[in-house]
């Protein structure tokens, strides 16, 4: 048996090594994890930068916005606007400007863009005012600076590996003191047989 070639110091246990080095691997690997993920970068900008009332603008964007780019700003028939699809040719899809002219002027699908659907002006919602445009702005500024977006594929990726991986070195970890338990069972069997 493998196990058995193998020679410790004197009075260490295979069982102890293994108990100690399992968790130990675990907690590496968390820590690696945890260290290797990238913080999702912050729109440019600050709180002050904001071109209107994110608090109105909330309740703006729930009666006219909600239905095509999401309750949470998650997208679903329009973009996802949190975090923030990125579109062809703009530099900054948090400037105020930008988005300002895409709420009030709409947008018509692009080749290459995410989406293939079209976004009409102010949503299809003519009477809403320069102003409540420019506080659904600041809302979708202000909730991609506060909110938590999605796990992206990669970190999502990597948090399955790592969970997967602590189950399989559990598994092995219980299979191991399994045998154990049985071999010694096997030979207190096998020696009270002898007698």
């Amino acid at each position: 048996m493998i196990w058995r070639a193998m020679r410790l110091p004197v009075g260490i246990k295979l069982s102890a090594v293994v108990a100690l080095a399992v968790p130990a691997l675990v907690a590496l690997t968390a820590i690696t994890t945890l260290a290797d993920s990238s913080p999702t970068p912050s729109p440019s900008g600050s709180a002050a930068a904001l071109p209107g009332d994110p608090a109105k603008g909330a309740t703006l964007y729930g009666q006219n916005c909600a239905t095509c780019h999401g309750a949470n700003l998650e997208g679903g028939i329009g973009a996802v606007l949190n975090p923030i699809d990125k579109m062809p040719g703009v530099a900054n899809p948090f400037d105020p400007t930008y988005l300002i002219d895409i709420i009030t002027n709409g947008r018509v699908h692009q080749p290459g863009d995410p989406r293939s659907t079209d976004m009409p002006a102010k949503g299809g919602n003519t009477s809403l005012t320069d102003q409540d445009v420019k506080d659904i702005a600041a809302y979708i500024i202000q909730q991609n600076q506060t909110g938590s977006p999605p796990l992206s594929p990669g970190e999502l990726a990597k948090r399955t590996i790592l969970w997967v991986s602590i189950g399989i070195i559990a598994m092995v970890f219980v299979t191991y003191l399994l045998a154990q338990y049985n071999m010694r069972w096997i030979a207190r069997r096998a020696a009270a047989r002898r007698k």
